[in-house]
């Protein structure tokens, strides 16, 4: 009775998966169109706008004081602990680490390089941007106010634009950006502004952040993903140019031939019986032409199994002969001993 052991869910989706062991033909990758030139544009209108109104201190930074006098991590203190767990999704490292990951498994299951090629430069014009805006304008966070009302600018902070609001857009957008499909796209996206929004807004729940920062962290990490399109012809050659060394590497050992070396120490252990012990038969030269061989090793007739074959009886004893034994009826030439 044959039986055939049940799939179970992993077999199924490690199934699916070697159905596509190459990059998708045909993939949809997002272009510099005009519709998205013209949200870049808004976007960066947006950017400008906040920080204007932070720098005349309007009251946009009226706003942000009433707020923070609210203190909203004493109004709902029940979700304060969530909360400190949460805002962990917009911190730079660990998200960092988990998205890179999957970017890197899925280069790895579609041979290119294109993800985390993307990723990082997403990452390296969001640290650019982002960086220099901080320190430029250094603005002071809520914990380290000095004058009520006034907007904290040039004080030597680093709070403007929130960090963790642009990196979680960023981060979690780039999935949504790298999606293979229209419709993973559209549900990533979905995800992507659920979570950036939520992080936050916990930056101001907890007090780290001013709602102006939030805001102006928004426009920035949107402005990187809306500007990735200008990247890919970039990203296109580096991938090519990675590709080709390693090619040229791959051809460099194949056509080097250079033997693998012994380990040390093994001749020691294992030193040959004779002298020519351990030499290989001499190689052919490619294109010889091989001899004939003599057909004296052929069995002179079919093959037969072992019971078919005549039993051969061996001439003579197989025990070894004794220098002082006799044959059996012959007289001793040894002396008797005694009398």
């Amino acid at each position: 009775m044959r039986t055939e052991r049940n799939l179970t869910r992993l077999d199924r989706v490690f199934a699916r998966l070697d159905r596509e062991p190459e990059r998708p033909v045909g993939l949809d990758e997002p272009r510099m169109s005009r519709h998205r030139v013209v949200l870049f544009s808004a976007t960066l209108a947006f950017y400008l706008a906040i920080v204007v109104a932070v720098v005349t201190t309007s009251w946009l930074v009226r706003f942000d004081w009433q707020v923070m006098f609210f203190r909203p991590y004493q109004q709902w203190p029940e979700i304060h602990a969530f909360l400190d767990y949460w805002v962990v999704l917009g911190q730079r490292g660990p998200t960092a680490v988990m998205v890179a990951a999957w970017l890197g498994w899925r280069s790895w299951r579609q041979h290119t390089l294109r993800p985390l090629l993307m990723f990082g430069a997403a990452l390296l014009l969001l640290n650019a941007t982002v960086g220099a805006a901080k320190i430029g304008m250094g603005r002071l966070g809520p914990h380290y106010a000095t004058v009520i009302g006034s907007n904290e600018m040039w004080q030597g902070g680093d709070i403007f634009p929130s960090g963790h609001t642009a990196n979680a857009v960023v981060t979690w957008g780039i999935l949504a950006y790298l999606a293979s499909t229209p419709v993973t796209r559209r549900y990533l996206s979905a995800l992507s502004a659920v979570v950036s929004l939520s992080v936050g807004l916990t930056t101001v729940y907890l007090g780290t952040h001013w709602l102006s920062d939030v805001f102006l962290g928004w426009a920035a990490g949107l402005l990187v993903l809306l500007a990735l399109p200008w990247v890919e012809p970039l990203i296109a050659r580096v991938e090519g140019w990675i590709f080709g060394v390693r090619e040229t590497w791959r051809n460099r050992r194949a056509g080097a031939g250079v033997p693998v070396p012994a380990p040390a120490g093994a001749s020691a252990l294992f030193p040959p019986r004779s002298p020519t012990e351990g030499v290989g038969p001499a190689r052919e030269p490619i294109g010889a032409v091989r001899s004939a061989r003599s057909p004296a090793y052929l069995a002179p007739g079919p093959h037969t199994t072992r019971s078919e074959r005549t039993p051969v009886t061996p001439v003579g004893s197989r025990r070894p002969q004794h220098p002082e034994r006799v044959a059996r009826g012959t007289t001793s030439a040894r002396p008797v001993a005694g009398g």
